[in-house]
């Protein structure tokens, strides 16, 4: 399985045989980054918001996943849980996804703006790898990220929605989260590959993933 940053909340997750995802497409006009030419089997949409719900930007028919619920799309497992929009019909609604993937779990938590209980992430199961948003905006800011990540306990994390090459959106930078870990000397890859569960560290590690072009 392979899993690749194209900016801001975005990524595509690959595996042979399997549909491919596409995960929070952004309008390139809003955000910055170039424009996205990503093919999908699958796209998921975590809010309504220019910045993840561009489905125009994905070619082909994708089967487009926008709320909460449980599907079942080219072998690939996804289950959506709102955790944002509770409180009154005016606050915006988020969904995190879990994505499951020969086995392997992956949660993309959106704009998620408050650190989960332990009853609600005991109830998703055991979680592989964490895409967490890092510098605030309308999600979680640097102390609850690092707060997020210790309750779900994942054997990697990899950061998502902060300042970087290209973005236009103010956010903060990626290494106020990487310092409060003290992790300051990550080097970033061009995309994680995981083979098997088995190959995930056992101590949950940083991967920080650099920004890709999209081609189409």
């Amino acid at each position: 399985m392979e899993i690749t940053w194209y900016g801001h909340s975005c990524f595509r997750i690959t595996e042979r045989g399997l549909a491919t995802v596409v995960t929070d497409p952004y309008d390139h006009r809003q955000v910055g980054y170039d424009p996205l030419k990503l093919k999908a089997d699958i796209v998921t949409i975590s809010h309504n918001s220019p910045g993840h719900n561009n489905l125009a930007a994905i070619k082909g028919t994708p089967y487009r996943i926008t709320g909460p619920g449980e599907f079942e799309v080219g072998g690939v497992f996804i289950t959506g849980i709102q955790t944002n929009g509770h409180k009154s019909p005016s606050e915006a609604r988020n969904t995190l996804y879990l994505i499951e993937v020969n086995g392997i779990t992956i949660v993309h938590l959106g704009d998620m703006d408050r650190v989960p209980t332990q009853t609600e992430v005991e109830a998703l199961g055991n979680v592989n790898i964490a895409l967490v948003p890092v510098s605030s905006g309308s999600g979680l800011n640097v102390a609850k990220a690092v707060e997020a990540i210790s309750v779900f306990e994942p054997n990697i994390v990899i950061p998502m929605h902060y300042a970087s090459e290209g973005a236009t959106v103010k956010l903060e930078p990626l290494n106020r989260f990487l310092k409060e870990l003290g992790q300051t000397d990550v080097k970033p890859l061009p995309s994680l590959k995981v083979t098997s569960v088995g190959s995930l560290p056992d101590e949950t590690q940083v991967v920080v993933l650099d920004y890709q072009r999209s081609a189409g």
